[in-house]
């Protein structure tokens, strides 16, 4: 199983990580961590290294990796589910496990969207939620 998990920086985006963790372990599957951002940051890099000391507690040799989307400037969340879909497509993952924030509003999701929502809708992969 090849499992995917897209982290933000937010607690819940890491709790997801030490959950697909924990799954790619249980299965004997790979795991892929992915950061999609419109520029690269001090804060890129703080959000890189958490996930790297979370790979490493778990003993799982993968290098986070920083996808870099500049046309996030409308509907990001949105586009950055989009981006996990296309990553999905091209490299064959199995499995998305992704943190959500747990905003359930209409306004919340008629304004900001939600990239939890664009993959879940998709229906191209099972994807676990992470509260």
């Amino acid at each position: 199983m090849k499992i995917l998990v897209p982290v933000d920086g937010s607690d819940v985006s890491f709790r997801a990580l030490n959950f697909a963790a924990e799954m790619m372990n249980r299965y004997d599957g790979s795991l892929h961590v992915v950061h999609i951002t419109d520029r690269q940051s001090e804060t890129t890099e703080e959000i890189v290294e958490r996930a790297n000391e979370i790979l490493e507690a778990e003993g799982i040799e993968d290098e986070p990796e920083v996808e870099v989307d500049i046309d996030l400037d409308f509907r990001p969340s949105k586009r950055i589910g989009e981006d996990i879909l296309t990553l999905v497509d091209e490299r064959g993952y199995d499995h998305v496990v992704m943190g959500h924030h747990g905003k359930t509003g209409a306004v919340e999701k008629a304004i900001l969207g939600s990239a939890v929502e664009t993959v879940l809708d998709a229906q191209k992969v099972p994807v676990t939620v992470i509260p």
